[in-house]
């Protein structure tokens, strides 16, 4: 089984599977030389990166992450602030301080090498680094595979499965489902059962809590910051001006449309936020982050609902239940499914969520998971110049409005539907596969070919 705080992690922006995930490679891969007591005698590092990591990677800012993590920073602890100024030094410098323990020479021009034409077999996102000693000698060399939401898998142990024991262990959402029926329980305390086994009940009610209040703090900061934002597009920000012309006493905006602006603007928040490296949480990529932030404050702002401490950690347990799901059956890589495994997911994710936020039954959270899927098929990730601004941005406002409407048609009905959540993530991995690999986060496609030749 897969927790749910490996769905929902604190992360760094810009993207969960080209950032978070190769700086975690490199701090395994310093971490291995620690251990076999290696790290001293290292005279040079060499990092290879292949695929998808290769062709986005410097929009996504692939090449500082590792720098990062080489020097022993991890996703969910270091600085999105500071750590801008830190990759400019090695780059200038031309140092590397491995762990903080040992520095080497490192010239990122040199010993980083971009395979733009060379995929790896397990993953198209793939990374080799390769440490040497002052002869020239390999000292330790080894391949890891950036799998999406920031998982990361090390060559050799693709087919290892954690076999973690819970008290109700699941595959397929029909599994889950007949898990609830038996023991009549909602999804989410199936999740919350399963935590129980690695986690404490306070230790799961504050992670979640937790993770609730820093996707409100980065809408808050996304809210708050206009300007424009880094990359050759020049692209302005558009959360600030939106929320605050919804909120002036003298909109002109149509009254029937201001919740759905709102909304709009709690996505565009988190997502600009991540687009420039700041801090998010893995919902279930960085790509996607803004769709479950935007759908919960909306569910905490403009409803009438009272919501509580109990409401917020229903609707994590429940969105985390779904992203189980995916991770297991599908995807949740734009690089191995295109954008239906990341906003796709996320969108499923928010909309059966929400659903249960309102005390909807099973059934219904089903549908309302399978309708948001459904209409989010064939969604393909063609970043233009492989920053995660257009359309990503955009895509998490569109994700999530989506969402609520997924959820809405759902609890209107009772649930009954034609096409079970198994179908659709079925469907969803068979479309993925069969997508051409450059509308899958390769920009060699799509909107990334059309706009750069405008």
């Amino acid at each position: 089984m897969i927790s749910i705080f490996d769905i929902f992690s604190i992360s760094i922006g810009p993207s969960s599977s080209h950032t978070a995930g190769p700086m975690r490679a490199a701090f395994a891969f310093c971490q291995e030389l620690l251990e076999q007591h290696k790290l001293t005698s290292i005279h040079k590092i060499t990092i290879d990166l292949y695929g998808s990591l290769a062709l986005t990677g410097r929009g996504h800012k692939t090449d500082g992450a590792i720098f990062l993590g080489l020097e022993g920073e991890e996703p969910a602890t270091v600085d999105p602030e500071n750590s801008k100024s830190r990759v400019k030094q090695i780059e200038n410098l031309k140092k590397l301080n491995l762990l903080k323990q040992h520095t080497i020479d490192f010239a990122p021009d040199e010993d980083l090498h971009w395979h733009l034409n060379e995929t790896l077999p397990f993953h198209t996102n793939g990374l080799r680094f390769t440490a040497l000693n002052q002869n020239a000698q390999i000292i330790l060399t080894q391949v890891y595979y950036s799998v999406g939401g920031g998982f990361i898998v090390k060559e050799g142990d693709e087919a290892a499965q954690k076999n973690l024991p819970v008290p109700y262990p699941f595959t397929t959402a029909k599994d889950l489902w007949q898990i609830c029926n038996e023991h009549n329980l909602k999804i989410k305390d199936v999740i919350f059962a399963n935590e129980l086994s690695w986690h404490t009940e306070n230790e799961i009610r504050d992670k979640l809590l937790n993770i609730a209040a820093i996707m409100e703090s980065t809408i808050k900061k996304g809210l708050a910051t206009d300007g424009i934002l880094e990359g050759q597009l020049k692209l302005k920000r558009r959360a600030k001006a939106l929320y605050d012309k919804v909120n002036a006493p003298d909109n002109t905006l149509p009254p029937c449309t201001k919740i759905m602006d709102i909304i709009n603007a709690y996505a565009l928040a988190t997502a600009e936020e991540n687009s420039v490296g700041g801090r998010v949480i893995t919902a279930p990529t960085n790509g996607a982050a803004g769709v479950i932030p935007a759908v919960l404050e909306y569910y905490k702002t403009c409803t009438n609902v009272k919501v509580t401490d109990d409401n917020i950690i229903d609707f994590l347990l429940t969105a985390g239940a779904i992203a189980i799901l995916y991770k297991t059956n599908a995807s949740i890589s734009g690089a191995e499914v295109g954008c239906q495994g990341e906003v796709g997911v996320a969108c499923s994710m928010a909309a059966g969520a929400l659903v249960a936020a309102f005390g909807g039954t099973n059934k219904q959270i089903e549908k309302a998971a399978e309708i948001a899927m459904e209409h989010n098929l064939g969604l393909t990730c063609d970043p233009i110049f492989g920053l995660v601004q257009i359309p990503c941005i955009e895509r998490n406002a569109m994700g999530a409005i989506k969402a609520v409407n997924a959820a809405n048609l759902a609890l209107i009905e009772g649930g009954e539907h034609r096409i079970t959540l198994d179908d659709i993530m079925l469907t969803m991995l068979q479309t993925g596969k069969d997508m051409q690999a450059r509308y899958k986060e390769t920009s060699l496609g799509g909107l990334a070919i059309t706009a750069a030749e405008c």
